[in-house]
């Protein structure tokens, strides 16, 4: 399924190392300013290349709209865009043409479809990613009321320890970790340094946190606000969980401890349901976690499957993240703002 969303939606295509990625987003109603110089502010911010702690691929990210848009505002016919791929170096990958890497797409591709494109792992990429970030910057300025701020909370065994409140989210871009914690990023991102210089990789957490979010959006049973989060966020490369509110601790406490009671005016006094009740939201800050695994790609020998059904030396070449989290940040906040939006056109009937 290449298609994300029920009224605003996004439909993706390309890979790696073709000559663009892209997509179409339908619903996307008619008559809305869009900021395009934000939109590629959003895409700069995810894209390869920007810092010593990410892969040192050199892309643009330069997003081009085909249709959609005409003097700024949307028409409400479907945005179709481009990205082309202009840093490809395809050479990096020949040794794994027929070769399987642990814990990659390349074997259950091959298994599924009875061939892959070995380049960057073809559409199994992460690159697959801008498509999602320029459709979630789109979303972003339709619901500009709601507030979503994504940080770097964990990397490795190293966790911010601060309450997201405590907190300025105005310093998440003030260093190349996206942490709002000046003292605690400088000692994640020393991690990860000394994991890269060891051809190693890590993984950690971001957190997400939705402020501003109306009352009612979410629906009781199969399309839940926390289950079409959740989905989002699973769909990212990487991600191996998700937690809303409480998440697992919440499994630890008793119902005394747990329950949310109310204010007189329909606040709750504490917000462990995180913002989220009976799938629907309810006023108060939605704040949600999201795992992600160490990257697959080592500088270091590994054992690895052929397709002849052998076991092989092998080792990573070319440009790879030693962690994925700072550029994950902003693609965690594009498909939270796809999911709201979503819900909100549906409350409006279509209509925003």
């Amino acid at each position: 399924m290449n298609t994300f969303g029920k009224i605003f939606r996004l439909t993706t295509f390309g890979e790696s190392h073709g000559t663009a990625i892209g997509g179409i987003i339908d619903g996307c109603p008619a008559g809305i300013e869009l900021d395009v110089e934000e939109i590629q502010s959003e895409l700069d911010r995810r894209k390869p290349g920007q810092s010593k702690i990410v892969t040192q691929r050199k892309e643009s990210d330069t997003v081009q709209f085909l249709s959609g848009i005409f003097e700024g505002i949307t028409t409400g016919v479907p945005i179709g865009f481009i990205i082309p791929n202009e840093n490809q170096k395809s050479k990096d990958y020949s040794h794994i043409e027929e070769v399987f890497r642990p814990s990659h797409a390349d074997f259950t591709y091959h298994q599924k479809y009875g061939n892959r494109d070995h380049r960057g792992g073809g559409r199994s990429s992460a690159r697959e990613t801008a498509n999602w970030v320029v459709a979630g910057a789109v979303a972003k300025q339709i619901i500009k009321e709601i507030e979503i701020n994504a940080y770097v909370s964990s990397v490795g065994d190293l966790f911010l320890e601060k309450p997201y409140q405590q907190l300025d989210f105005s310093k998440t871009e003030s260093n190349i970790l996206r942490c709002p914690d000046e003292e605690t990023a400088a000692k994640m991102i020393e991690k990860i340094e000394k994991v890269r210089k060891a051809g190693d990789t890590i993984g950690g957490t971001i957190t997400c946190v939705i402020k501003n979010v109306p009352v009612g959006l979410g629906e009781p049973i199969f399309d839940k606000l926390h289950a079409r989060l959740g989905q989002a966020m699973l769909s990212i490369n990487a991600v191996k969980g998700f937690e809303y509110g409480s998440g697992f601790c919440g499994a630890r406490m008793q119902g005394s401890e747990h329950n949310d009671l109310f204010n007189e005016d329909g606040t709750t006094k504490t917000n462990l349901s995180g913002g989220i009740q009976g799938g629907i939201s309810n006023g108060m800050d939605i704040y949600f976690r999201v795992a992600f695994k160490p990257v697959a790609t080592l500088m270091q020998k590994q054992e690895a499957l052929n397709s002849q059904g052998e076991l092989v030396e092998m080792q990573g070449k070319g440009r790879h993240d030693p962690c994925v989290l700072p550029r994950a940040v902003p693609i965690v906040e594009a498909l939270s703002a796809m999911v709201l939006l979503d819900f909100v056109l549906l409350n409006n009937s279509g209509k925003y």
